[in-house]
């Protein structure tokens, strides 16, 4: 053993006389910070950076499978899915990662935001992790791009509708992002050039400079009600601080961000195996334009914003409040760079995060389940529960068939289960008739298409016989009704006469 362990210091030392890194590393690693930052509150910028060294290996594992080409990618993602082993998984560590990065990200900005550690010195800094956070949507949106799926393609079809009302330039910024008039493989390449080299290198760049800083100006310390940032003082009362009581970072606040970072890879591993991949759904065709493509999570407030928004308001919240809101956002260390850190003391700061978070937590929620559209609660591929075929004839069973068949319960729900955009069905037959159930099968109404060419006349024959059934089996049937007062009508008429 002392042997292996004599050669193994010869070979570092043989390393460090000629990369000479084993000073610079060990002085990062034990850069003194304030003892308050050795918090959990600090740990997202590191976990974030844990997380984009796993969009990194995996990035490159998909690499060697997936083919960049219009033609082919959709087929080589559906191979990961189902002809490679664990291949389904590679990419659903991807994909969930890219989520989870985003999700970090944006809380690591707003910790920043709510501790005023945008403040001097550390303008830079903020204005670097802006371009960090946009680039990191970036990534994510060229992401979904790469699956090319139908989602995909009229999802850039709509985002090359938004580039157009730019004015003066629209055109040619289509025709920049697309590579000419219309999607097509030349699409295809810029977007993938995008994502696994050019937006992944100027993260490198801009992380790596990120982490300069914060290694050179220090990690901010906890606020405290009453002290004031001001330029003249702080870079003293800094040091101050740091030779009374600054810990090194590692070990004191190193564990955290490592016992956090990897919390996060787990978690980002159990979505990925219970939930699996997105996507591809359905291969990319211009020709089915019936068709409502919906961004990935991280842009599902964005859908649900335009989707709601008045015509009147749509080019300027497209055109508009993105640039109002990067500027402020840069601008936001330059014209509040002193003062109360504390977030007790900042009231305008705490309402505006708090009013961004619900905002941003509702339009995402609308986004999934937008209120214009069902909810779809219920899978129509599952069988009719048996409670409902018990006792029933064999014309009411094969109704039931059809019922499942045609997808009733997209829009309908039974016993609870199915969609909400119509009326449930769990009586049915003590509102509508025979007549009225056949003549809203065949005509439709209301949110309902008609159905009167998809199905045969035996087919509406035995979905309406099995929705005869549907009385709840507590009250008489709408057809029990009618007979019985046509019954009665008939014996007043014979005593009467």
């Amino acid at each position: 053993m002392s042997g292996i362990k004599q050669k193994s210091l010869e070979l570092y030392r043989w390393f460090d006389r000629r990369l000479g890194l084993a000073k610079p590393i060990t002085e990062a690693a034990e850069h003194p910070i304030p003892k308050s930052s050795a918090s959990w509150w600090y740990v997202f910028g590191s976990a974030a950076a844990m997380i984009f060294g796993l969009q990194i290996v995996t990035g490159i594992l998909l690499a060697l499978v997936y083919t960049p080409t219009a033609r082919d990618a959709w087929n080589s993602l559906n191979f990961l899915n189902h002809g490679m082993e664990l291949g389904w998984f590679l990419r659903a560590l991807h994909g969930w990662g890219s989520d989870f990065m985003v999700a970090i990200v944006i809380i690591h900005m707003t910790q920043v935001f709510m501790f005023g550690s945008y403040k001097f010195p550390r303008e830079l800094t903020w204005i670097v992790g802006v371009f960090l956070l946009l680039l990191t949507l970036g990534m994510a949106f060229t992401g979904q791009v790469l699956r090319f799926d139908q989602d995909a393609y009229w999802g850039l079809g709509i985002g090359a509708a938004i580039m157009g009302r730019v004015p003066w330039i629209g055109g040619e910024l289509v025709h920049s992002m697309l590579g000419g008039p219309i999607i097509g493989a030349t699409t295809f390449s810029r977007f993938f050039a995008l994502h696994v080299f050019v937006i992944p290198g100027i993260l490198i760049a801009l992380v790596a400079v990120h982490v300069w800083m914060v290694l050179y100006l220090g990690v901010s310390e906890w606020p405290m009600p009453g002290r004031l940032v001001r330029r003249s003082t702080y870079i003293q009362e800094y040091e101050a601080d740091i030779q009374k009581d600054g810990v090194p970072f590692v070990p004191d606040a190193a564990w955290k961000d490592v016992a956090f970072s990897v919390a996060i890879i787990l978690a980002i591993m159990a979505c990925a195996f219970f939930f699996g991949p997105i996507g591809p759904s359905g291969p990319p065709d211009p020709t089915i334009i019936q068709t409502a493509p919906k961004p990935d999570l991280p842009f599902l407030w964005i859908y649900a914003v335009f989707a709601l928004a008045p015509p009147a308001l749509e080019t300027p919240l497209l055109l508009i409040m993105p640039i109002v809101v990067i500027c402020a956002m840069l601008g936001l260390p330059l014209y509040a760079g002193e003062g109360e850190k504390h977030w007790s003391r900042r009231p305008v700061a705490v309402l505006m995060v708090a009013v961004i978070a619900v905002s941003l937590s509702i339009l995402t929620s609308l986004g999934q389940h937008p209120p214009w559209s069902p909810v779809m609660d219920a899978w129509s591929g599952d069988v009719v529960q048996p409670k409902y075929l018990k006792g029933r004839t064999p014309l009411q069973r094969q109704g039931a068939l059809v019922f499942q068949q045609m997808q009733c319960r997209n829009c309908h729900a039974l016993d609870g289960l199915g969609g909400q955009r119509g009326p449930d069905l769990d009586m049915v037959a003590t509102r509508l008739s025979e007549s009225e159930l056949i003549r809203q099968v065949l005509q439709g109404g209301g949110n309902m298409p008609a159905y009167g060419s998809a199905l045969s006349p035996p087919q509406v024959t035995a979905l309406v016989s099995f929705l005869e059934t549907l009385n709840g089996n507590e009250r008489p049937a709408q057809n029990d009704v009618h007979r019985l007062m046509r019954s009665e009508s008939a014996h007043s008429a014979g005593e009467s006469q």
